[in-house]
């Protein structure tokens, strides 16, 4: 019986309580799914707040983030998502630092392959950021901690729009400084959600590492990476249109968009699953 209470969806009540099973069912989805979606959606916010604050420094500098956020960390964050291994953003530490090489071969205009490589570099940390950030909000959701990923996401995101507005705009630093304002709030929603499940968040769930965290992830990891690789070709066609400043700005732009739209179905099947 106290198995069943610590789980919403199993609970037992009387369906005649406010509408029958249908409004009670609806009741329990949503208190689980609704901090899902919200966190989701906060979460997603860091990669448009980060393009946006590019995108009034310039074309270029909104087209070398672009192609930073959209094929080099979506690409490994997908992969990490279902790997959750330092060994393999050990692997994956090339495609940041070659980026530049790599996006000239594949076609992208000088100056875009130079300042995507420069943002790239700069994107390492936040790469080893998501190997803690991707099994922390799996195992929180699996203990219905939900709320404690929506809270923490959302604090994370008010710093995240002061604190590129400070350095970018107050003290005038410039593109470097949006990719490290974006590691940084990666790195801050991670070492708080780390923080409570160690120092006593989860304290009948939490007992150390286990090697049963590495089962069954290479059929996931297949996924996201043919998932990677689309956006990958979405971008590189770029290379041949006329202006592939103005092409990168706006495929990004219509990306992010639909990516903002995407979280609210994929939390849903997440907090439902």
């Amino acid at each position: 019986m106290a198995d069943i209470e610590m789980a919403p969806l199993l609970r037992y009540q009387n369906a005649v309580e406010e509408g029958g099973d249908i409004w009670i069912e609806t009741k329990k989805l949503w208190s689980i799914v609704g901090p899902a979606i919200f966190t989701r959606v906060a979460i997603y916010l860091f990669f448009l707040i980060t393009q946006s604050f590019a995108g009034h420094l310039g074309e270029l500098e909104l087209a070398a983030i672009s192609i930073v956020i959209n094929i080099i960390i979506g690409f490994t964050y997908g992969l990490l998502f279902s790997i959750k291994a330092i060994l393999f953003s050990i692997l994956l530490l090339p495609m940041f630092f070659f980026a530049a090489p790599i996006l000239k071969f594949l076609g992208q205009p000088e100056d875009i392959a130079q300042l995507s490589g420069t943002a790239a570099v700069l994107a390492i940390p936040l790469h080893f950021a998501f190997v803690f950030v991707c099994p922390i909000n799996r195992f929180l959701q699996c203990q219905l901690k939900n709320e404690v990923l929506a809270i923490t996401a959302g604090a994370t995101l008010v710093v995240h729009i002061f604190v590129p507005w400070l350095f970018v705009y107050g003290l005038k630093l410039g593109f470097i400084w949006t990719m490290i304002t974006f590691t940084l709030s990666w790195w801050l929603n991670a070492i708080i959600l780390f923080v409570y499940i160690v120092w006593g968040g989860c304290p009948l769930t939490w007992t150390g590492f286990s090697m049963e965290a590495f089962m069954g992830l290479w059929e996931y990891a297949k996924l996201s990476a043919s998932s990677g690789i689309m956006l990958w070709i979405l971008i590189l066609m770029t290379r041949n249109l006329e202006d592939a400043k103005t092409a990168v700005d706006s495929l990004s732009i219509c990306m992010s968009i639909n990516g903002l739209e995407m979280m609210i179905p994929l939390a849903f099947f997440a907090g439902a699953g």
